[in-house]
């Protein structure tokens, strides 16, 4: 999503998406990646804590990372009580979001089916609508036949290669648009002062006496009180210019979409057995991925053969499907921590601040991650919610495994 995309609508002042960094210029707080968590953080620094003397660094343009490459899904019914707290906060920011920022967000509360395919897939599935309710969150159990009332277009017959047992159902899940996200959060940042740097890559980090005093950039250097590093898949790097090493990976994660069809897929449907996931966009798109690919790189595109294994499976669990066609592929980049769950909150630098890891969960947390991130980097200490995702958890041993717990992704 570039500011110059046919009907995006332009911040008011568009100069601050192009000046170039003042040398002379110290800013309160530099956030370095412009996709959804960083113009969120800057959103709720602003609205929650006054904090406007900001700039929000892009190496491309706004959300043009993996903001662009994600596929809308909102949910918040995870297993652990810690992960459960943060991305419920969020869903109950995404239900006033639109409000909130002014700006059409088509957020849609469809629902989201998580199927079972195995006696193991519905232990888990049951168990996770049990924590869930005890936990305050909407879920249900389905069987398979309310599976078909909720979506008609899933094949439920025993004699399939994943036979559906049931599903998990979350019905205040659902999907937004993901460049209406990034432009209402920007257009609300820019309008409380934020300075929005397009074009502007991080180069270096400048620390004295074990503190962040400062960017370096492909425009300039640029001073800052406190730092917070923001950038989805390229974190580690980051922080490696600071000095210090972060337990990430950073794989590929692909989707697709579909050429334009009639309304036929109501509602988001997950298989974590066979990693695919499909849901219909408002203009008609069929929108799939799949799960991560299982090496590690910075590119942003993936095997071919986890889009061909992803199709194969949702023409299996849709048959419908058989008859459309691929429009177009992509590939993102996610970083991943050893049990799965996002790091935010302070580093080993004074003033230096981390929100990373956060795998396919993503753009589900937006709101709730900028909400606590803006917290962290205003008082210099966690906010409740996102204090169990402090990095020192790797050393303590205090770990929030959810991918081992739930066995759920995306």
């Amino acid at each position: 999503m570039s500011p110059h995309t046919p009907g995006a609508e332009l911040p008011e002042h568009p100069d601050r998406l192009w000046r170039d960094p003042d040398p002379a210029r110290s800013y309160d707080v530099v956030i370095v990646g412009g996709g959804g968590h960083g113009l969120a953080t800057a959103h709720y620094l602003a609205k929650n804590h006054g904090i406007t003397d900001v700039a929000v660094l892009e190496k491309g343009w706004l959300a043009g990372g993996n903001m662009a490459r994600n596929t809308t899904i909102i949910r918040s019914n995870y297993l652990l009580d810690e992960s459960t707290g943060l991305y419920e906060h969020a869903l109950k920011l995404w239900e006033g979001l639109e409000e909130d920022l002014g700006y059409p967000l088509l957020f849609s509360q469809r629902g989201v089916l998580n199927l079972a395919h195995t006696l193991q897939d519905v232990r888990d599935g049951v168990r996770r609508v049990e924590a869930n309710r005890l936990g305050g969150v909407d879920a249900q159990w389905l069987d398979e036949q309310q599976v078909k009332e909720v979506c008609p277009i899933v094949d439920i017959s025993p004699e399939v290669r994943y036979p559906v047992l049931g599903g998990t159902y979350q019905p205040r899940a659902g999907t937004a648009k993901h460049d209406h996200v990034a432009w209402g959060l920007a257009r609300a940042a820019d309008a409380a002062g934020v300075d929005l740097i397009q074009h502007c890559e991080v180069t270096g980090l400048d620390v004295s006496g074990g503190r962040v005093t400062g960017v370096r950039t492909t425009r300039g250097p640029i001073a800052a009180g406190k730092v917070a590093l923001c950038s989805a898949g390229h974190t580690s790097v980051l922080a490696g210019m600071a000095g210090f090493a972060l337990p990430l990976q950073s794989h590929p994660l692909q989707a697709l979409v579909s050429e334009l069809l009639e309304p036929v897929h109501p509602t988001v449907v997950m298989s974590n057995a066979v990693h695919v996931y499909v849901s219909q966009a408002h203009k008609g798109e069929l929108v799939m991925g799949a799960g991560i690919d299982a090496y590690n790189a910075y590119t942003q595109r993936g095997a071919f053969h986890i889009i061909e294994e992803q199709m194969a499976a949702a023409v299996e669990l849709f048959p419908v499907f058989a008859r459309a066609h691929v429009l177009r592929t992509w590939g993102g980049i996610v970083d991943v921590t050893p049990d799965a769950s996002p790091i935010v909150g302070l580093s080993p630098v004074e003033n230096l601040y981390l929100n990373c890891g956060w795998g396919t969960g993503g753009f589900k947390a937006t709101p709730g991650a900028g909400w606590v991130y803006a917290h962290t980097i205003a008082q210099d200490a966690p906010h409740p919610l996102n204090a169990p995702f402090s990095l020192d958890r790797f050393t303590t041993g205090a770990l929030v495994d959810e991918h081992g717990a739930a066995a759920v992704a995306h």
